[in-house]
Order: structure tokens, then sequence, then C-alpha cells
């Protein structure tokens, strides 16, 4: 095998990563923007030890999953790697990906249940962040996804897996901001005055709340008259924030935000409690598929507990908490970010609740300094997963039954492993499709202590 050379193969299964798999006399070979039993004439573009990347110059004979892309952006956006498949299979391929990672990473063979649709799979994204950059000749400003890859900005116009009003906000801020003197971010120069742009949709009432993310540690005149522009000029806008971040970091939001015009939130409604949603504080970006989930979570929890005390670990806004609450004797949440937590005490004076116990703090040292035992601990960690400290004292704390929510099926995978060998046993695990049309995957797990 040569690099620039040509060879017609067989598209075998998806990876963890979204890319066609084939094999050249026993080579793994990643091929984007393929579909399994694909026939496709591939270019390679990249040798390594092991594998080898080419990118698909030909269909030759397609695949019975494959389907015309509703997105015309596909081969230039990063966002949206499986539109060109069924969304069905799409479901069965995310099954396999957390197989394949619960069996190959975790050792276990255990049934993994058919992936659970999201009710929507258009117009589902309600939570977008675009970063955003500037031309070097004619100064347009660039917001949209990155290419696959690479920092590199595609300027997205329309995106049909967003409410379409975002695509308008956008275009408002694009077409507008040099007006005020606000240029885009340059990373590699680490200039510029506009990194990213963050909106919150909420499906409950339609209202929006706008962030700027800006490249600096305060407000001025600038920007708080652009804020106020975007402001009065859409209705469905409740409020514009401003957030802070100078540092040379690829993480979007700094740590510091101000409210310049309307409130600092929107309202979600889930299993009909309301919560309030900051710029700044985590929540699914897929309300319904979101839903989902806390109601698997709580009819489980409804049939195989009585009134037990539950521990939700990595809570956010207090989400599980608050959905669990009348089905609980009391939740005890733990949350990191200050502001999360300041948003789940207002959250539980609008639904009139008394039995969630709110705690801000690191989670890691929660459990060190906790004595209570829980029925139920429920775990909800970023992408990287739980210290081994961490489960063991999750373990601890634990008298029946963790639940362990994951978005990474590799951590899971990891962290279930080291929970096996604890002694504890896997009852189920079930996948929810919550990033439809990407190769991401959300699951819960049940583990018996």
């Amino acid at each position: 095998m040569e690099l620039g050379s040509e060879y017609i193969v067989k598209i075998e299964k998806i990876s963890n990563l979204g890319t066609g798999i084939a094999k050249i006399e026993g080579c793994v070979v990643f091929v984007e923007n393929v579909c399994p039993e694909d026939e496709v004439k591939i270019k390679i573009t990249k040798l390594n030890k092991n594998f080898a990347t080419a990118k698909a110059i030909e269909i030759i004979s397609p695949s019975r999953y494959r389907v015309k892309p509703f997105c015309p952006m596909l081969k230039v956006c990063g966002a949206c790697q499986l539109q060109m498949i069924d969304y069905d299979y799409q479901l069965e391929i995310k099954r396999q990906i957390v197989e394949d990672a619960i069996r190959k990473i975790g050792g276990l063979d255990i049934e993994i249940h058919r992936t659970i649709a999201s009710p929507e799979i258009k117009n589902y994204r309600h939570k977008i962040q675009f970063p955003v950059s500037q031309t070097k000749v004619s100064k347009r400003l660039l917001a949209g996804y990155y290419k696959p890859q690479s920092h590199e900005i595609v300027n997205i116009k329309y995106c049909p897996v967003q409410p379409e009003i975002c695509d308008r906000i956008i275009d408002f801020i694009r077409e507008n901001a040099l007006k005020f003197q606000i240029s885009g971010y340059d990373e590699k120069t680490h200039t510029g005055d506009l990194r990213h742009i963050v909106i919150r949709v909420s499906k409950y009432n339609g209202k929006i709340l706008v962030a700027l993310v800006v490249n600096s540690d305060n407000t001025n005149a600038r920007f708080k008259n652009f804020a106020s522009e975007i402001y009065d000029k859409f209705e469905e806008v409740t409020g514009v924030c401003l957030n802070f971040n100078s540092q040379k970091t690829n993480v979007i939001l700094g740590r510091s935000s101000e409210c310049i015009a309307g409130v600092d939130y929107v309202e979600e409604k889930l299993l009909d409690k309301i919560f309030k949603i900051g710029a700044d504080t985590f929540f699914q970006i897929n309300p319904s598929s979101a839903e989902n989930i806390f109601a698997y979570v709580r009819n489980y929890i409804k049939n195989n507990f009585t009134s037990p005390i539950i521990m939700d670990a990595y809570a956010g806004i207090s989400t599980f908490g608050i959905c669990l609450a009348d089905v609980s004797e009391k939740v005890v949440t733990i949350e990191e970010n200050k502001e999360s937590c300041k948003k789940a005490e207002e959250s539980l004076i609008v639904n009139n609740m008394n039995n969630v116990e709110i705690h801000s703090g690191d989670a890691a040292e929660f459990f060190k300094k906790e004595s209570r035992k829980f029925d139920v601990s429920i775990i909800d960690p970023p992408r990287k997963g739980c210290t081994q400290e961490s489960l063991d004292e999750v373990v601890r704390l634990t008298k029946g039954e963790i639940i362990y929510v994951s978005c990474n099926p590799a951590t899971l995978a990891r962290d279930l492993k080291y929970l096996c060998k604890k002694g504890c046993c896997v009852k189920s695990i079930q996948p929810f499709d919550m990033f439809c049309h990407t190769f991401h995957v959300e699951n819960v797990a049940i583990i018996k202590v």
C-alpha cells in the first residue's frame, strides 16, 4: 500500500469515531463519509504503522442503508458524520459501538439493548456553539463548525439539526459585528474580539439565550451596545450575555459572565418540571431525548425502590435530582459549577420542592467526607469518566445500585470493568440517541453493588 494509491473496497462497519472501516491486505483503512456495505473507490491519504486513512472518490455500489444526505455541507462540515445512513440503521451502529467498547475495553459480555431513538432527528439541537474567525483580506466574520480533523471554520448559513431561528441570529451577528468594531478571533495569534457564539433555545417556550464569548476580561461599550442590538432585534431572545475568556485555551467558556440585556437564563420543561438554564450551565442539547433518559431512570427507581435516598453526583443544574424528587425520600446533589448550583436552587423554588439537598463543590472531595449511605447513586461524569478513587467512594456510599450515565462508551467500559473487579454486577446497559447523525451515543448503565 502506498500513499496516493487507489483501491476498490467494501466498507465493513463504522468505527467509534464515525469513519468507515475497510481492509486492504489485512491492514485497517479508515474512510470518511461512507456507509456499511458500500463498495467504494478510495485514495490513501495517510499511512500509519498499523492503519491507513483514505478518502472516498467514487461510490461503485451503494449500500442498502445509504440515503440522500439532508444537508449539502456533509463533506466539509465535521458535525453530522452519519447522515448518509438510514436513521434506523444509525441506531444499530450506535448499539454496535457500545457493544464493541464494552467487550473489547471492559471485557464484559453483556447484552446491549437497541438504541432508543430520538423523538426528533432534525432541529433537535437546542444548544449551539459556533467558533468565530475572520478572513484576512475581506475581514468577513465566519461562524460555523470545524472541518473534520482541523480548526478551519466552515461558514454555516443553514444547519438542519438546529432550530431555524439560530441561523438568523448567527447571520445577524456575522453581518453586524463589524459595525460595532467587533472583530473575529484568531486562535493562532490570540487576537480579535469574538471567540464563540453560544445559543440556548428552549423547546418548552421558544425563548432564546445568547452568549457572546469575548477575548477579554471585562466588558466595554462596543460589546454592550452590540448585545443590546441583538436583544432588540429578535423578540424570541430573552437575554444576551457576555462571557469573558481571555485564556489561550480550547475551552469555549470562561469563568465569568455578565448579563447585558434581559435575563441570564431560559426555562426548559422535562417530566413536568421547570428548569432554569444559564449560558454557562450544563444541560443536554436534545431536550426530547434527555426526557427519555430521565423518564427511564425515574421509572426504574419507582419500580424497584420505595422512597429511596438518592445521591446525584456531577449533577449540573440538579436535573436528575429534581426529576426524581417525587419518587424519593431525599436527593443529595453534588456539582462543582457554582452557577449551575445557583440555577438549581432557583429551579427548586419554581418547582416548590424541599427534599433536594444541593452541594456546591468537587464530587471527589464530597465523596471522601460523606458518611451517609444511599439506596441509589447516580453518576453522570464528563467524557473522561471517573477516577478509580471516586468509583471506590461511590461503591462505599451505595447500599443498593449505581446508575452510571455516560456519553463516552470507552470510558464507561473502562469504569464498568473496574467496578466489576470491585465486586459489582452490571445489570443492564441502555443506549439513547442524544446526538442524531453523529457517532456519539448516550448510555445508562445499572450496576448492582
